[in-house]
C-alpha cells in the first residue's frame, strides 16, 4: 500500500462535511460534531492545497477569533494528530464514508491519549465500530508504540499494519536504517517535541526564573549552557517579557548544535550564507558575545528572499545585536567578498525530513522529489559559498534532512572536487562520540533531526 497519500480517501466535496450525516442529541455530541466539521475542512484544505498545516490553522484562528483556548487546543492537536498517525488511519475503510471519518477521529484521539473524554466518546459513538472491536480501552491503556500497534490491529482488524507505515515508504528507501533504528525514529516522530529556546543577553538561570514566573514550564538543558526547554504547552511569545526584551529566541535543540559546531570566536568574521530569518546568525552572535574579551567580530547574513532578512533585522534589533549585517543574494553572484571570512555556514535548502516530528503533515504532502530535487542545488550553493572562506577558515555545511544523499554525499562530492578543504572531525554533543560527519536523530535528545559537517580550508 502506498503511503504518500494525496488526499483523504473518504473526503467530501463541495464544502460538505461528514458531520452533516450525523444527528447529535447531547451537548457533548453537538460540540464533537462542531469540532469535526472544522477539523475536516482544515484537513482537506491542507491536503488539497499542499500548504503547511501550521500556516493554514494559524490563518483559520486569526479569521475565527471566537474560539477559546480549549477549542483551539482540540482543533490543533487533533489536526496534527491525524497527520501523525495517518499511515495507519488512512487504512480505515467503512462502508459508510462518514463512519470512516469518525473512526479516524476517535482512533486518533485514543492514539494521542487526548484528555477531552466527552468529545472522544462522542466521536467513538459516531464511528459505529463493530461490536467486537468497540473497546476503546484497547488504545487508551497502551502507551508504547508497539502496544499502540497491537491495539490498532485489534481495533481495526487490519493485520498488515506496521510501525514503518507511519512514515512514507519513499522515506525509508532514501534513509535506509535497520528495524531497531526504524522503531526509534518512528517512536520519536509519533510524539510532539518540546519547544526549545536559547538564552541570550541574560543568564540562563535568570531567563528560566522569568519564564517560570509567567507559568512556563522552563528548565535548563543538560547539553548546552544556554539551551532551555519550554515544555509542550502552546506559548504566546508576544506576551512574554523575556521574548519581547530579546532574552530568548525559539530554536530547536538540534538546530542549536550547528552553532556549537561552528565554535565562533568573538574576533572572527562569519557569513551565514543561507540565513533565512536568522536563527543561526543570532546564535553565532550570542556565542561570540558570551566570550570575555572585546567583541571585534561580525556576522553577515544572506538569503535570496528579502522578507526573512527583514525579520532578521527586527530580531537583531530586539536583542541589541549591532554587529549583524545583511547582504542579499542576487542570482549566482557572491554577495560578499571572496577569501574574507574566518567561518562560513551553509545551512542549505533541503527536504526538511528532520522536522517531520514538528510538522507531521509534510510526511504526506511531499513525495520523493523533496529529496531527489535538492542535491544539485545544495552542492552548487556549497561550492559558491566556499569561495568566501579565507585560508585556515571553517566551512560548515548543515541541513535539517535525514537523507544521506542531501548530507554525507554532498560533502563527499564537494571534497572530491577540490583539494583546498579537508574534513574536520566533530564530537557528537549527545553521545560524546567523535564523528567525521554528524547526524542528530530525533530520538537522541527529544528534538528535531539535523545534519552538520565541518571542513577547514587548507593554508596556502
Amino acid at each position: 500500500m502506498s503511503h504518500n497519500i494525496p488526499a483523504m480517501s473518504n473526503a467530501t466535496t463541495s464544502g460538505e462535511t461528514h458531520a452533516q450525516e450525523i444527528a447529535a442529541t447531547t451537548s457533548a455530541q453537538k460540540r464533537a460534531l462542531s469540532y469535526s466539521t472544522t477539523i475536516e475542512k482544515l484537513f482537506n484544505q491542507v491536503m488539497s492545497t499542499k500548504m503547511p498545516a501550521d500556516r493554514i490553522i494559524g490563518q483559520y484562528f486569526r479569521d475565527h477569533k471566537k474560539h477559546g483556548s480549549k477549542d483551539r487546543r482540540v482543533i490543533r492537536e487533533t489536526l496534527f494528530g491525524l497527520f501523525r498517525w495517518w499511515g495507519w488511519l488512512s487504512q480505515l475503510d467503512s462502508s459508510q464514508k462518514h463512519t470512516t471519518w469518525f473512526q479516524q477521529l476517535s482512533t486518533c484521539a485514543m492514539l494521542e491519549q487526548h484528555k477531552w473524554n466527552d468529545i472522544t466518546q462522542a466521536w467513538n459513538d459516531f464511528a459505529d465500530w463493530p461490536q467486537a472491536r468497540a473497546d476503546k480501552t484497547l488504545l487508551e491503556n497502551n502507551a508504547s508504540l508497539n502496544g499502540k500497534l497491537t491495539a490498532f490491529i485489534a481495533l481495526s482488524g487490519i493485520e498488515t499494519s506496521q510501525i514503518s507505515q507511519l512514515l512514507p515508504q519513499w522515506f525509508w528507501q532514501r534513509c535506509p536504517i535497520d528495524a531497531t533504528e526504524q522503531y526509534a525514529v518512528v517512536n520519536a516522530m509519533s510524539s510532539r517535541p518540546p519547544i526549545w529556546a536559547r538564552a541570550q543577553t541574560l543568564s540562563t538561570e535568570k531567563v528560566i526564573e522569568s519564564l517560570r514566573q509567567t507559568g512556563v514550564e522552563a528548565k535548563a538543558s543538560g547539553y548546552f549552557s544556554d539551551a532551555i526547554s519550554l515544555g509542550h504547552k502552546s506559548i504566546n511569545l508576544n506576551e512574554m517579557d523575556a521574548y519581547k526584551q530579546g532574552y530568548i529566541e525559539i530554536q530547536d535543540l538540534a538546530s542549536q548544535v550547528i552553532g556549537q559546531i561552528c565554535q565562533p570566536n568573538n574576533h572572527e568574521l562569519w557569513w551565514d550564507a543561507c540565513s533565512g530569518a536568522g536563527g543561526k546568525s543570532l546564535q553565532l552572535y550570542s556565542l561570540m558575545s558570551q566570550q570575555s574579551s572585546a567583541f571585534t567580530g561580525s556576522i553577515t547574513a544572506s538569503d535570496i528572499r528579502h522578507k526573512p532578512l527583514e525579520e532578521l533585522r527586527k530580531r537583531a534589533k530586539r536583542a541589541g545585536f549591532d554587529h549583524i549585517n545583511v547582504a542579499p543574494w542576487k542570482g549566482d553572484i557572491l554577495p560578499v567578498d571572496a577569501n574574507a571570512f574566518d567561518g562560513v555556514l551553509v545551512d542549505a535548502p533541503c527536504s526538511c525530513t528532520g522536522t517531520w516530528r514538528r510538522n507531521p503533515d509534510m510526511r504526506w504532502l511531499d513525495d520523493v522529489s523533496a529529496i531527489t530535487d535538492k542535491p544539485k542545488l545544495q552542492l552548487a550553493i556549497l561550492r559558491r559559498s566556499a569561495a568566501a572562506v579565507k585560508a585556515g577558515g571553517k566551512l560548515v555545511y548543515a541541513t535539517c534532512s535525514l537523507s544521506p544523499s542531501e548530507n554525507e554525499q554532498i560533502v563527499k562530492d564537494f571534497l572530491s572536487a577540490t583539494s583546498e578543504f579537508e574534513l574536520e572531525p566533530v564530537t557528537h554533543p549527545f553521545t560524546g562520540q567523535l564523528c567525521d560527519m554528524l547526524t542528530i536523530w530525533p530520538q537522541q535528545a527529544d528534538s528535531d533531526g539535523m545534519f552538520v559537517a565541518k571542513m577547514r580550508r587548507r593554508n596556502a
